[in-house]
This record gives structure tokens, C-alpha cells and sequence, in this order.
């Protein structure tokens, strides 16, 4: 057998692991910025009692890509509401690989995205950073807040809760990015 061939049969067997080795929950094809529509609720003190319809366009960008992993940026742009106060929601940075989606938790994300863009492997991430997982289960405590993540079919549910009724959920879902 030459060395030709070899060559082409370890790529063959290859390409379909590099193919697969992105995070089935947060991942694109490329560094454009994908947008959806967003749809839900907001509430609070300054509110009163009733919720009040918001919109926004939820927009997620790649802005960096490592041989283990790669960083995204979810932001919320064109909010609309009828509160009085508009709401500010500053952009998420999450660092994901193969098997964790985790939340970039600095003073300055944007910089400490390059800084970790430049690493030969991952950081050590915190447990209550992580936020999406590709298997298991996963649950955490800190102090009062109670943090669950279970897979259900295509999906990939964080749930964050506090007993002061305070609370965080995210649903990831698969292909979707």
C-alpha cells in the first residue's frame, strides 16, 4: 500500500470526528453573526404587577475559534417594551467544547475572550459558570442558589433558582446554535 493511499484512508476516517467535535448546542458554521427573534416577558418592582410583552433580536456570534473549543457572544439588540425604564441586557460570552457550554464571568469579557482564545487547552471553569452540558446530568448548590442542567431530547435545560424567587433558565437546543 503506498503512502498515498494511507494518507487518504486516515483523512476519510478523520474528517467525520473533526466534523463532529463541536457542541451539538452552541456551535456555527462560520464567524457570521446569526440572528432570531425573541419573544417574552419582563417583570419586576418597578413594573407592578403585571408582565409586560418584550421583543428583541437575539444575535450570536463566534469571536473566537481554538483546536479545543471556540468563544461565542449572545447579545440582545432592538429591545422593545412598554416599560417606562428600558432595560439594558449587556452581551454573554460563553466558552464552549465538545461537552460544556460556560459562561465567561469577568470585569472585562471582551479582552479575557482574546486572552483565552490564545490557550493551548481549556481553563479550569468554575462549576457555577457551567451552563449547558452534552450528557449526564449536572447539579450544583452555592449558597442558596440551587443550579440543575438536564438533557431532554433535543434539548439542553439550565435551571438556576433562588428561595427569594429569584431565578435564571436557558434552553438550549440542538442545531439550533
Amino acid at each position: 500500500m503506498n503512502h498515498c493511499r494511507i494518507a487518504t484512508i486516515t483523512i476519510s476516517i478523520l474528517v467525520p470526528v473533526f466534523a463532529s467535535a463541536a457542541n451539538p448546542f452552541l456551535d456555527t458554521k462560520d464567524d457570521k453573526p446569526v440572528s432570531a427573534k425573541f419573544r417574552g416577558t419582563e417583570w419586576g418592582d418597578e413594573i407592578g404587577r403585571h408582565e409586560i410583552p418584550l421583543t428583541a433580536r437575539v444575535v450570536t456570534t463566534r469571536v473566537a475559534r481554538m483546536p479545543w473549543g471556540a468563544i461565542f457572544k449572545i447579545e440582545f439588540t432592538d429591545l422593545k417594551s412598554r416599560a417606562k425604564k428600558h432595560r439594558e441586557i449587556r452581551p454573554d460570552y460563553f466558552i464552549v467544547t465538545d461537552d460544556r457550554i460556560v459562561l465567561l464571568n469577568e470585569e472585562d469579557n471582551e479582552d479575557a475572550a482574546k486572552k483565552i482564545s490564545t490557550m493551548d487547552k481549556p481553563p479550569e471553569f468554575e462549576p457555577n459558570d457551567i451552563y449547558g452540558i452534552t450528557t449526564g446530568s449536572f447539579e450544583h448548590q452555592e449558597g442558596d442558589w440551587k443550579t440543575t442542567i438536564k438533557l431532554k431530547g433535543d434539548l439542553c435545560i439550565y435551571d438556576a433558582s433562588h428561595p427569594s424567587g429569584h431565578f435564571k433558565k436557558i434552553v438550549w437546543q440542538k442545531g439550533v446554535g
